[in-house]
């Protein structure tokens, strides 16, 4: 076994944990730490990993908000209610909550089925990842001092309507189309526009990822067929578990971070990073 490469993955899943939740952009640091520290394995391999290695990260929301996302739950006792059997168990904000997740979805899933592959050979390039970095820090900025000291409309995961869920959809659609956006970043910068409150964002982002990523993964594992190596098989295993780990801390930071303090820290982040893929690639790329 090539301990090497599973030390690479541990990185990746390290990276993946990390960029995967903050809004900065995990195709920006895959696409820079897959420059610096290759996996040694094949195109059709790693294209693939890259994005099932989300799946750690996705199972770290489940478990961190598993009593916010799980419809069937055990209801106080109580004499004088009547429902039993299964429906009794069902908590019907959490379903509305998950209907509204769907329709956030429809946008990106429309549009990601029919022309991933196009948008992947006509964006997935260090120009317009950077260029992406750049633009979504500067909006992160923007919209931080436009909503300085100003209250939020929507404060609660009940508050946000089919209406808004569907247009925050919209936001996830840029990310979908051009990497470097962050998926992350782009819903909770919509979020923030359309008058969400910071943690209200972060956490219908989290829930958003859920069907979101795990349809692409499936999708990816489809395509890329059954048939892993031993040593391909622990690899991704290593990355999955790595990011899963390293993403139950960075949720649980980022949801004590926001707190108290606004997005610009990320935004400066993006402004820098991108300049830098910009500087790299334009001097050593050729």
């Amino acid at each position: 076994m090539d301990w090497i490469e599973l030390i690479k993955a541990v990185v990746f899943g390290i990276v993946e944990g990390i960029t995967e939740w903050l809004p900065i952009s995990s195709t920006g640091h895959m696409i820079l730490l897959n420059e610096f520290m290759p996996l040694q394995v094949t195109e059709e391999f790693y294209r693939m990993f890259e994005v099932v290695i989300q799946l750690g990260a996705i199972l770290a929301v489940v478990v961190i908000f598993w009593h916010s996302i799980f419809p069937f739950q055990k209801p106080p006792y109580d004499p004088r209610r009547k429902k039993t059997g299964l429906i009794s168990y069902l908590k019907i904000d959490i379903v509305i909550l998950w209907c509204k997740i769907l329709v956030a979805c429809v946008p990106a899933a429309i549009i990601g089925l029919l022309f991933s592959e196009q948008f992947e050979a006509w964006f997935y390039n260090y120009t317009t990842v950077a260029l992406a970095l750049i633009i979504f820090g500067v909006a992160f900025l923007l919209i931080e001092e436009r909503h300085k000291g100003k209250a939020a409309r929507i404060n609660s995961l009940a508050e946000i309507t089919f209406t808004l869920a569907l247009f925050i959809g919209f936001f996830q659609l840029i990310a979908a189309i051009f990497p470097g956006t962050s998926r992350s970043g782009a819903t909770i910068v919509g979020a923030l526009l359309l008058g969400v409150s910071r943690k209200v964002a972060a956490e219908f982002t989290f829930f958003l990822a859920i069907p979101v990523m795990f349809g692409a993964s499936l999708l990816k594992i489809v395509q890329f067929g059954f048939h892993f190596s031993g040593m391909e098989l622990a690899i991704l295993l290593t990355g999955l578990i790595t990011a899963f780990i390293v993403s139950i801390i960075v949720i649980k930071f980022l949801m004590d971070y926001i707190k108290r303090h606004d997005f610009k820290v990320f935004g400066w982040y993006r402004i820098i990073l991108g300049i830098i893929v910009l500087m790299y690639f334009g001097l050593f790329a050729s």
